[in-house]
């Protein structure tokens, strides 16, 4: 974790809030018009804030600091998919993604659906085989500050204020590997005051973190759940998803069946499609057996290729076929279209390291590629 002397009031939740400017020797009401500034209007200093007393202003000068990531550049791709890279109080970077439904130029606001990829760890422990964030390692978790902070800045930097926008947790990292601080800026965001983002409008994507997906069933503000699936076997995911080692495929599909859905919910289950290795009509049908009596939707993700992942992307017929075989016998499938792949925006090609090496991983490439279906 970073250390601060000064505490972030972007990190703050309301009731928090209230409670610092009591002792403080403030009203508490002030808290509403201080969180609005924040988290609604995205201002990041308190001179900025109108509304408030001088007195009031220096006081929380004095005490808290407002951390925003620092735009360090921003990359646009010919889809309209807008990529940041941003810089973090401490110095780390990491990088989060806006996706247009239907690109629109610098001004979003008739884009019709947006979606913001928001990261929560500088890096990722998961070590999927075919996701460059996962080279990197872990460095340490996002704050609920920072996590939030991305939805800010990317309001800000592409005038979405008073837009409502959709937001998915799979950037960089693991969101159940930092479940405290995540599921405070999910509060944060959804708070009436601040963005008033419905959890409805938020994904949370996970490899399956089993205790913390337990922990995740119990929430009182609860976002829609994508598993990260990838394979059909026990040996085949061993190696794709290195958790699957610790939390089988059979423990992960049981917690699913008891997660608790509203009547009109689905889990939706990501599985990213590599030539050769999990991409048969094998692996189709026992992805129809493994999922049965679960309420849940199947979202294919064709690999997007990047130098230093080992793997190849299937050919549409393939991923066509794989899909038909998923629909025939009664299971809901799309196709997601890959975007910004020109700027590495697209899943699984986050990365903030300079030296992107195409080497490792061929011995696991070719070992995937010898296994016994």
């Amino acid at each position: 974790m970073v250390t601060q002397t000064r505490t972030d009031i972007a990190g703050v939740e309301l009731p928090e809030l209230e409670q610092g400017l009591h002792d403080l020797g403030h009203p508490r009401f002030h808290a509403r018009q201080i969180f609005q500034w924040i988290h609604k209007r995205c201002v990041s200093e308190f001179a900025l804030m109108s509304d408030l007393s001088r007195e009031l202003r220096a006081t929380l000068a004095a005490h808290f600091d407002i951390d925003t990531p620092l735009v360090v550049r921003r990359e646009q791709s010919a889809d309209g998919t807008a990529k940041f890279l941003l810089a973090l109080g401490d110095g780390k970077h990491i990088e989060t993604v806006c996706i247009p439904e239907n690109p629109a130029g610098q001004d979003l606001a008739g884009a019709g659906r947006v979606t913001f990829c928001v990261s929560t760890q500088v890096g990722c422990a998961m070590r999927c085989a075919f996701c460059l964030t996962g080279k990197m390692g872990i460095d340490r978790n996002l704050t609920a500050g920072e996590i939030a902070g991305q939805v800010r800045v990317l309001v800000r930097e592409l005038n979405l204020a008073d837009y409502r926008f959709n937001i998915v947790l799979m950037g960089m990292g693991e969101p159940l590997h930092n479940y405290d601080e995540t599921m405070k800026a999910l509060r944060i965001l959804a708070d009436e005051h601040g963005m008033a983002v419905s959890p409805r409008r938020v994904t949370l994507s996970t490899v399956g973190v089993l205790p913390a997906l337990e922990r995740l069933a119990t929430e009182p503000v609860m976002p829609n759940l994508a598993i990260s699936l990838h394979a059909t076997t026990e040996a085949q995911r061993d190696l794709l998803v290195p958790i699957n080692r610790k939390y089988s495929i059979e423990e992960l599909l049981n917690t699913c069946r008891r997660f608790p859905l509203k009547r009109r919910e689905r889990i939706t289950f990501e599985y990213v499609m590599l030539k050769d290795v999990n991409d048969t009509p094998e692996d189709a049908r026992r992805l129809v057996r493994l999922l049965a009596g679960i309420k849940g939707k199947v979202n294919l993700l064709p690999l997007n290729e990047a130098a230093g992942i080992p793997f190849e992307r299937p050919s549409d017929a393939t991923v066509n076929r794989f899909a038909r075989i998923l629909s025939e016998r009664g299971v809901t499938v799309s196709v997601r279209k890959s975007r910004g792949r020109d700027i590495r925006a697209a899943c699984g090609q986050l990365i903030t390291e300079s030296s992107r090496d195409s080497a490792p991983g061929r011995r696991l490439a070719m070992a995937m590629g010898q296994m016994v279906r």
